[in-house]
């Protein structure tokens, strides 16, 4: 594949020679320290659940179907009353900046002229202002953006920050629910320390911050579920929450009224020899049967990950690390190439599947790669 390069508003913006997911990885290992690499790559413990998001895709196997009329596929989306381009969305990571210099505005710029979601996280290095405004300034079309909440042990902060993401206009809040307590972290503990508190964008502005009120912004381990319902009185946008990896805790996400249910082990960074998101999904799907929108994240490599999840109901699938990786290869172009290799790679596995749009993909293409052998 020849180099290519695309006008763009800053000039001309130059594509790697990658064809693989992979191979953006080994580059932005190359590239980045130690310490930025290993914060964006490792898992907890013994990192089995890490390895498990990915090789549990793989034992799942795509039917081929021919003659299905698939001139022309259709990846366009509509996910929480919002049209996107492809069901291929970027999930939220923190301290992007450790990427790339541009970190959170770049990926907002990439997501936008990609017309998909961007889940800007509480713990960026950029405010969700200026991420917000990266998006904006960026292009004609406007994309949504959504807003990864952590729920704090100062609520008035919290408070704050759920009415800041109001007022600049993102579209969902992202509340996610499986930290604290924060996972062990053997590797990445070796070669990373998170930053203080108060060299955080969304909190560097908060409040003064003495070293007092810095030790009030924490996670608050005391967070249960009464307390969407009360993230559900101070806001009127979505709430989806982020982290559910059971049918029990989907049903009484249901119970307390959210918009979406998003399927997440946060990347294999908390529990470790947990399942993996990919073999959580269908049970999620089932309890939830249609009530709110089903979202994945957790091991997508390719186009064909993203069609399995698909295909076993989820609305739309979001990616993390891929999306890093591009940050740190090549920033806004780099993310923009990931999205765009994943979204080539789902349109040709739709195709060969006989699937003419995301809205006619049925559960019979997934089977499982024991069926096959078992029958050796």
């Amino acid at each position: 594949m020849e180099k290519q390069t695309e006008h763009e508003h800053s000039g001309r913006r130059s594509y790697l020679p990658f064809v693989r997911i992979e191979q953006f990885e080994a580059k932005a290992k190359s590239v980045l320290s130690r310490s930025a690499y290993a914060f964006q790559s490792t898992g907890a413990t013994a990192e089995i659940t890490l390895r498990e998001n990915c090789l549990s895709f793989s034992r799942l196997l795509l039917k081929w179907r021919c003659l299905r009329g698939v001139a022309n596929v259709d990846l366009s989306a509509t996910v929480q009353g919002d049209g996107i381009a492809s069901p291929i969305c970027v999930a939220p990571s923190g301290l992007q900046g450790l990427a790339h210099p541009d970190g959170e505005l770049a990926m907002a710029r990439a997501c936008t002229r990609s017309n998909t979601i961007m889940t800007a996280s509480t713990v960026a290095t950029f405010s969700l202002e200026d991420i917000a405004s990266a998006a904006a300034t960026c292009a004609a079309r406007s994309s949504p953006q959504w807003f990864q909440l952590y729920c704090l042990t100062d609520r008035e902060l919290t408070r704050q920050l759920v009415l800041r993401a109001e007022k600049v206009g993102y579209r969902a809040l992202v509340m996610t629910i499986d930290l604290p307590p924060i996972g062990i972290r053997y590797v990445g503990e070796r070669a990373f320390t998170f930053p203080p508190w108060n060299e955080l964008a969304n909190f560097s502005g908060a409040a003064s911050q003495s070293a007092s009120q810095s030790r009030r912004v924490t996670f608050d381990a005391s967070m249960a579920w009464h307390d969407i319902d009360w993230l559900k009185s101070i806001t009127k946008l979505p709430i989806i929450v982020k982290g559910v990896m059971s049918a029990e805790d989907a049903t009484e996400a249901l119970r307390r009224g959210v918009s979406g249910i998003w399927v997440s082990n946060h990347g294999a960074r908390q529990l470790d020899s947990t399942a993996a998101t990919i073999e959580v999904l269908p049970e999620v799907v089932h309890a939830v049967n249609g009530r709110v929108e089903v979202y994945v994240d957790g091991g997508v490599r390719n186009g064909g990950d993203v069609l399995k999840a698909l295909a076993l109901g989820a609305r739309a699938v979001f990616v993390g690390r891929p999306a890093l990786w591009g940050l740190a290869c090549n920033g806004e172009a780099g993310v923009c190439q990931v999205l765009e290799l994943l979204n080539k790679e789902l349109e040709l596995s739709m195709a060969l599947c006989g699937c003419p749009s995301v809205h006619d993909i049925p559960e019979s293409i997934v089977v499982p790669a024991a069926k096959y052998r078992s029958n050796l």
